[in-house]
């Protein structure tokens, strides 16, 4: 169980994954011993599963992103998810509850390519229905 104290380390992080151990324990209000310890442990405890690096290629590679909620009819959700990982400009395939039964994250050089991938998805067969945004920008990078 997480407390404010690592919750609070844990944001800090999200916000900047290399700061300083000092910067940290400032912003805090703690020791850096505290800090270093504290990350330690989540890391044991694998809370923090590790650091990574977004690099301007990552976003060069595939500017114009977007997130594709999908609706499957049926039960061909793993037909559908096995179209969509041979189809290169999707970079992830996320399955979920709610309303959209898969997520998928596009990435394309140009939005002409983009508007061709989602013709492609929706006519994969079990493709009930599908919404799409476009990411404008990201200010915190997850992981691949």
């Amino acid at each position: 169980m997480l407390d404010d104290i690592d919750t609070r380390l844990i944001a800090e992080l999200r916000r900047d994954g290399r700061a300083a151990l000092s910067d940290l324990a400032e912003r805090m209000g703690l020791s850096r011993a505290t800090v270093r310890a504290r990350m330690e442990r989540l890391t044991a405890k694998g809370e923090i599963a590790g650091f990574t690096v977004l690099t301007r290629g990552d976003v060069q590679a595939a500017p114009v992103r977007g997130l594709m909620m999908i609706g499957i009819e049926g039960r061909g959700g793993e037909k559908v998810m096995a179209r969509l990982t041979g189809i290169p400009a999707v970079m992830a395939v996320h399955s979920t509850n709610g309303k959209w039964d898969l997520i998928a994250e596009l990435g394309t050089q140009t939005l002409l390519e983009l508007d061709e991938v989602i013709h492609r998805i929706r006519n994969i067969e079990g493709v009930m229905t599908s919404e799409t945004n476009l990411l404008l920008s990201t200010r915190k990078a997850g992981r691949k």
